[in-house]
């Protein structure tokens, strides 16, 4: 079995669906060492390597002092912030720490304020991204098989299969990553 013919089994070690629910939360602040491990316990299956950590220390205080998310009070964080963390962490695989702040500005300004369904909204979030996932699925498939035509007729090796189908999905996602910075500059001038 080739690489890209294994596609199914690296989607399904991705655990793409894994995201933190609003039941995944306790109804109590939480200290940092207790919203590292809910991301851990959460995420730990689709890191890339043993070595690799879902979430530290420093990651949150870098958060906290680019002012990603408002004040923790007592040193413990609310729902509130655990939802802010989460929607960073998805963010910040695509978005530079900048984008996120400005995205998140009002959202930040709104929960502090206590004028903000958090709650309403990442449930939102959550529905939209199981939607993408199985349209993700679909897509990728239809990529493989744009790929596997693309270099049958060509006669060319299972690498430059697999490198084709590299490079196709990295343009996808930069396509993606592009829009939303414009989106995010679209903000930044409100």
């Amino acid at each position: 079995m080739t690489k890209v013919e294994n596609l199914n089994k690296i989607l399904r070690n991705l655990n793409l669906d894994k995201q933190i629910t609003i039941e995944d939360i306790p109804n109590i602040d939480l200290y940092m060492d207790q919203v590292i491990q809910l991301f851990e316990n959460k995420f730990a299956e689709s890191k890339r390597s043993d070595e690799e950590k879902v979430m530290t220390k420093t990651m949150i205080n870098n958060y906290a002092k680019g002012k990603l998310f408002f004040p923790i009070k007592k040193k413990k964080y609310s729902k509130e912030h655990i939802l802010l963390i989460a929607l960073i962490y998805q963010l910040k695989g695509s978005l530079s720490i900048n984008d996120i702040k400005t995205a998140l500005g009002e959202l930040n300004d709104r929960a502090e304020g206590g004028n903000a369904n958090l709650e309403a909204f990442y449930e939102s979030y959550l529905q939209i991204v199981g939607n993408n996932e199985k349209r993700f699925k679909d897509e990728l498939d239809l990529r493989v098989t744009e790929v596997k035509e693309e270099m049958s007729s060509k006669n060319e090796s299972k690498y430059m299969e697999q490198l084709l189908l590299i490079t196709s999905l990295v343009n996808i996602s930069n396509s993606y990553r592009k829009v939303a910075e414009r989106l995010i500059d679209e903000l930044g001038k409100k």
